[in-house]
């Protein structure tokens, strides 16, 4: 299966621009447009640099505006004509250019977006990747058919500001200076330089606010929507049938300029990862479908590396894109998936080893922040799930080296939360039930925040940070049994907490108490919390209380189906 679309889909704006594509550098920076090349939101951009590695992503080079000179026939020169293969709309609505309308074909490959713009009798083919480990972005155009040369012109608009934010130029002037193959940008002193260079044509220095860019994602989520970019320099180059040019954006001063052999280097990282996956999956003898490829790579794109002085080489989960950072939670849950399955347990035992370093007071953290300040400690499950994490971990591999190592840690994960740790985290001698929060935080995965207002405190024992813990207790003992260390005494916790775990069950509604003992008395608000109770590799309830808790949380599944179809076809519901 390849991922393509056609002229019915790129030559439609409307869903050409809501097609996004993502490219990744294995360290925290992207870049992410449209298929339409039409910016819609913030977080576009041909380099969103990780300064600070894997945060610090910083908006450098937004886009490439293109424009084409071509003849219809090389025995009539001036009958060139121009045409524009960008796409902009602007604060007043109006889309101007159309260059989607050029765009014959989309497609992946790999993770390597690429289009095919036909003009006349041409086929220009664009490709956009990043290098692995550095903040540099190629654009490399190919003239893939032509009956005559073909005049290419770039305009290249830059910025300089945080990923989440906006720029309204308001007369800023940056230093913008000619250099061998290209220009260095500098926005201010004290910014990191950004090379835009390539490996023909010519540059010519340009400093010319657009003002206006209208990004419509972002007046959808409520933000400022308009916003203001810097055209910085124009590259011209005439290319002849078969013949590219790479444009090279880059925070080093001399990024390598061979586009052909970066796009090598490119593809060969994509067959490695590939490879390992063939390599390791299960039922070798089995033929795999091909769209499972993009599934590996995909997954490849949220690793990224966060370096420590004792190890140079730990790996982290960025948590989503665009705008999401390295979460505790969110690392732990998908890291079975984006590793394991994917034949790399070596970069599981080092994204587990990574977080241990992070360990304060038995916790694991919630996220970093962008900013590179102390990391955030205000969860509750993430650690719980880490103890999840490092179970799929060993049964997959049997690394009792690393089980070794953790183990100690582990161990005081579970004492501070015997003995209480942040936020009111505590087991309560009572029933051997963890309890936790405070007011004004948020510590669970429904963590909505609206200033001081959290929008779902669930104070007191949340069901799913129950099941979690008494997984955990599970996991230890069988830990300790496998390093012949004592292992009754998180037996007994388990046992424990396993028969205090049926004060959840509600025999009236059939299905679980979503919190117990909050400020308020029990929550018996269903919630999809409690599917965790049963699909953990050690479940609490009973069969049939297990089999109430799939059916409500299917209930659940089932209404928000139905209400959807009802929104998006009110005329096809009966009644």
């Amino acid at each position: 299966m390849s991922i393509e679309f056609g002229r019915e889909i790129c030559g439609n704006l409307d869903i050409a621009e809501s097609r996004e594509w993502l490219v990744t550098n294995g360290i925290g920076g992207y870049a992410s447009g449209t298929v339409a090349g039409l910016l819609t939101r913030r977080y576009h951009g041909l380099l969103v640099a990780a300064l600070k590695p894997p945060l610090g992503r910083t908006l450098m080079l937004t886009k490439l505006d293109e424009t084409v000179l071509y003849g219809v026939s090389a025995a009539h020169p001036q009958e060139a004509r121009s045409y524009s293969l960008d796409t902009n709309r602007w604060a007043d609505s109006i889309v101007n250019p159309h260059g989607y309308k050029h765009i014959e074909r989309f497609s992946l490959e790999g993770t390597i977006p690429l289009w095919r713009f036909a003009v006349a009798d041409a086929l220009l083919e664009k490709r956009v990747w990043m290098q692995q480990g550095a903040n540099t972005t190629y654009v490399q155009y190919t003239l893939r058919r032509a009956t005559q040369p073909l005049k290419l012109t770039l305009k290249a608009m830059v910025n300089y500001r945080d990923y989440h934010s906006d720029t309204q130029s308001n007369d800023w002037q940056m230093s913008v200076e000619q250099v061998e193959q290209g220009i260095c940008v500098t926005a201010y002193p004290g910014a990191a330089p950004l090379y835009i260079v390539s490996d023909c044509g010519s540059a010519s220095v340009a400093h010319n606010w657009y003002y206006g860019f209208d990004l419509a994602v972002e007046r959808y989520r409520g933000l400022r929507d308009k916003e203001d970019h810097l055209h910085a320099a124009t590259f011209e180059v005439t290319l002849n049938p078969g013949e590219a040019i790479a444009l090279v954006a880059s925070t080093e001063k001399q990024p390598n300029l061979n586009g052909e052999a970066a796009l090598k280097l490119r593809r060969a990282q994509e067959q490695k990862l590939t490879g390992l996956w063939k390599t390791n999956r299960p039922l070798k003898t089995k033929e795999s479908p091909s769209w499972i490829n993009h599934l590996v790579l995909a997954a490849d794109q949220f690793i990224v590396d966060r370096s420590l002085p004792e190890d140079p080489n730990g790996k982290t989960i960025i948590a989503g894109y665009h705008w999401f950072s390295d979460w505790g939670r969110d690392t732990m849950i998908s890291l079975p998936g984006l590793t394991i399955s994917t034949g790399r347990p070596e970069v599981a035992r080092s994204i587990l080893r990574t977080f241990a370093r992070y360990v304060d007071r038995g916790m694991l953290p919630n996220r970093f922040p962008d900013a590179g300040e102390q990391p955030e400690y205000n969860t509750v499950d993430a650690t719980l799930w880490y103890f999840e994490a490092v179970r799929a971990y060993y049964s997959a591999t049997d690394d009792d080296t690393l089980l070794a190592e953790l183990f100690p840690i582990l161990a005081d994960i579970i004492d501070w939360h015997c003995r209480g740790t942040h936020y009111n985290i505590h087991l309560d001698p009572g029933d051997g039930l963890l309890y936790a929060g405070v007011a004004g935080v948020q510590l669970t995965w429904m963590d909505a925040k609206v200033d001081d207002w959290v929008v779902t405190p669930r104070i007191g024992k949340p069901i799913e940070v129950n099941a979690l813990w008494y997984n955990a207790l599970r996991a230890m003992a069988k830990f300790a049994r496998h390093l012949g260390k004592p292992h009754q005494e998180y037996e007994a916790m388990a046992d424990r907490t396993k028969y205090r775990f049926s004060r959840f069950w509600n025999e009236e509604t059939g299905y679980c108490y979503d919190v117990l003992d909050s400020p308020d008395g029990g929550d018996a608000l269903l919630r999809p919390n409690q599917i965790f109770a049963v699909s953990l590799p050690e479940s609490p309830l009973t069969p049939a209380q297990q089999k109430g808790v799939v059916e409500a949380c299917g209930s659940i599944a089932a209404d928000f189906l139905w209400v959807a179809i009802a929104s998006a076809r009110p005329s096809s519901i009966p009644g």
